[in-house]
């Protein structure tokens, strides 16, 4: 079953891929690394889950953020890059904003580890660092940016 299959079997659908914002690339490949820039909670153009965590966005729409962000950077590699040409995830970081009494970060990431998981099988076994962040760009309420090892 191909990348855009297994998407399909879990009830979601691959993003369009989106533009950078700034003056880098989306995707860049270094030997046999592909790190991907920061994704947001993005489809098809239109923002979601905007604002703080414990504040205006929940952590169950936290999780949901952090599964499409991690959609996000699927659909760019598979754009960029080509899942047949990917040996696996290494490591990605997350990023949220919340606020201060806000603690549930872990079951929030969890949402685009399990998408990794789901979708790539052992090819999206991984380890992950989450950040706290005074602000997002466009208030996101998270983004995560991820690397890859290409296949030799």
């Amino acid at each position: 079953m191909n990348i855009k299959e297994k998407v399909n079997a879990l009830g979601l659908e691959l993003p369009e891929v989106t533009i950078p914002g700034g003056n880098y690339i989306s995707v860049n490949k270094r030997g046999m690394i592909a790190y991907v820039a920061i994704q947001f909670p993005i489809s098809n153009e239109e923002f979601f889950y905007l604002g703080r965590l414990g504040e205006n966005v929940s952590t169950d729409e936290g999780y949901d953020a952090m599964g499409l962000s991690a959609l996000n950077v699927i659909a760019q590699i598979e754009s960029k890059i080509g899942f047949d040409k990917i040996d696996g995830l290494n490591h990605f970081d997350a990023y949220y904003q919340s606020v201060e009494e806000w603690d549930d970060a872990p079951k929030v990431v969890n949402g685009a580890s399990d998408l990794f998981i789901n979708v790539l099988g052992e090819k999206g076994q991984h380890s992950r660092a989450i950040f706290g962040v005074e602000r997002l760009p466009r208030n996101f309420s998270v983004g995560i940016t991820a690397s890859f090892t290409l296949i030799r």
